[in-house]
């Protein structure tokens, strides 16, 4: 090799080496000018050169060409589409690395068993998601349940209480389908092949039990009771569905009261006979599986105890003793 070719071989080696140092540091140290925080929303399909478009332009690098090499440098490593949060002062390796991961953002949404669409409503709220106005508004298009209900003038009962992972744009209507979705899929699971009790029922059923059990392994034994009641033609005398009832009529200040008991609500089952015209609350899997296959028992009556759960009774004598050992229980 001539004196003249090695020199430019070592300028070519020293230029490559100062710009893999370059990108290496590039690439590293946090972007000083970042802002904090940035949502980015990464389209499905999105070419490598826009994305790094996007993340420029948004503040969250600094150089598109850094970020560029660091990628074809990975060959094989795919980014994920998405909708990302990115802290401030992040460096481009961690950004790409975060993408690579797939390590999108997303809310915790825990919607306990027994909520009633307006407690939902509340907590998607309270969660920053959607406003309450939008999720009440969402909630109330019943057409989503025309196939399985098509009497239901609202979802609630088929907003299935679980734990959900949504985008900050997930929108209420996001939400909701979400939560529907997850009660066609539970209520499929549990459902006998030749159920033939109308879906409305089972979980209107269902969500009276919600309200009234204490314990879990009581479920199916209150559905019997509010069943033998039925038969009998007995008013159920639910207490849940008459707060429910005064809830709808905005009357509800965390009592139930004498004027609730008179209330001509068609939710009052302390004046009206069989079931409530629809749910009073959205019940979980425990709660459905009792509405579908209740206990095998004579019961027709129960009230709480000191114990965390229920007395159960065959007879109105029967009933009223427990229910004064449980008056007699609290005075003291």
């Amino acid at each position: 090799m001539t004196q003249t070719g090695a020199k430019i071989l070592w300028a070519t080696m020293a230029g490559a080496l100062l710009w893999g140092m370059w990108i290496l540091a590039d690439a590293t140290r946090p972007y000083p000018r970042g802002k904090a925080p940035v949502e980015v929303e990464i389209q499905r399909g999105t070419s490598i050169s826009e994305i790094a478009r996007q993340l420029q332009e948004a503040g969250v690098i600094r150089s598109t060409r850094t970020f560029l090499w660091l990628h074809y440098l990975r060959p094989g490593q795919t980014l994920k589409a998405g909708e990302y949060a990115f802290p401030g002062r992040v460096s481009t390796l961690e950004v790409l690395r975060k993408l690579i991961r797939g390590d999108v953002a997303y809310e915790l949404l825990t919607i306990p068993e027994g909520y009633n669409r307006f407690e939902i409503a509340d907590a998607v709220s309270a969660q920053g998601l959607a406003t309450r106005e939008e999720f009440l508004e969402a909630s109330a298009d019943a057409s989503l349940l025309a196939d399985l209900d098509p009497e239901a003038a609202d979802l609630e009962g088929y907003l299935f209480p679980d734990s959900y992972h949504f985008s900050p744009r997930a929108g209420a209507a996001g939400i909701v389908q979400a939560m529907v979705d997850r009660f066609r899929e539970v209520y499929s699971s549990l459902a006998p092949t030749g159920e033939k009790r109308p879906v409305r029922e089972i979980v209107t059923m269902a969500s009276l039990v919600e309200k009234e059990a204490k314990e879990p392994e009581e479920r199916p034994l209150i559905a019997a009771v509010f069943y033998n009641r039925l038969e009998r033609r007995i008013l159920l005398q639910c207490d849940p569905t008459v707060i429910y009832a005064a809830m709808l009529e905005g009357r509800y200040d965390g009592k139930i009261r004498q004027s609730h008991l008179d209330s001509p609500s068609p939710y009052n089952t302390y004046r009206r006979r069989g079931l409530p015209p629809g749910p009073i609350a959205n019940p979980g899997k425990v709660s459905l599986s009792a509405a579908l296959r209740p206990a095998s028992s004579d019961y027709l009556y129960f009230v709480v105890n000191h114990n965390g759960g229920h007395t159960f009774s065959r007879t109105l004598r029967e009933h009223n003793r427990a229910v004064s050992l449980y008056r007699r229980g609290r005075s003291r």
